[in-house]
């Protein structure tokens, strides 16, 4: 059977549409740090996915290739993650101003890959598609105790999601 994160880990991927706590473990994810605006059809944003699924894909089919990682179990891919933030915005972010948004996506790893199984993923995705997957880097995190809750609708929609995040907050 096929491990699927977001079935099998609910509180962290599926979130209630009113806000709530929850507290995120360390995990490893492939990331790749970029900047602009993430509506840019051919920006920084949309080559980051390029190569964020290149590599999922790379491990994920790789005993296709008979590359055999061990602990291998077949998975989903998880979803697209990220963290994003702007330089010189204490006060939150202003979405008006996307060209100024700084991000990290990424998609979790599953437990099975190392920092070795994952270099060789980047070389291998890098040799197939003729790409340069260096950009993509091996990334620890461990958010801890955390407020999240759904957010369904556009980018420019954002904001009203946060705001409940931050009434929560308070309370």
């Amino acid at each position: 059977m096929t491990f699927d994160y977001k079935k099998e880990y609910k509180e962290f991927y599926l979130p209630p549409k009113k806000p709530v706590i929850t507290d995120i473990p360390e995990m490893n994810y492939i990331a790749v740090r970029g900047k602009g605006n993430p509506n840019e059809p051919e920006g920084e944003y949309k080559a980051a996915m390029s190569l964020l699924y290149g590599i999922s894909f790379t491990i994920k089919m790789s005993y296709k290739s008979g590359h055999e990682i061990e602990g291998y179990f077949p998975y989903v891919v998880p979803p697209l993650e990220g963290l994003w933030y702007q330089k010189d915005s204490s006060s939150g972010i202003d979405y008006s101003r996307k060209d100024d948004f700084r991000w990290i996506s990424m998609i979790r790893l599953p437990e099975f890959v190392t920092r070795k199984v994952f270099d060789w993923a980047v070389r291998e995705a890098s040799e197939k598609k003729k790409t340069d997957f260096s950009k993509a880097e091996f990334f620890t995190l461990r958010e801890g105790l955390c407020v999240q809750c759904i957010h369904i609708g556009s980018y420019d929609a954002e904001p009203e999601t946060i705001q409940k995040i931050d009434v929560f907050l308070k309370e």
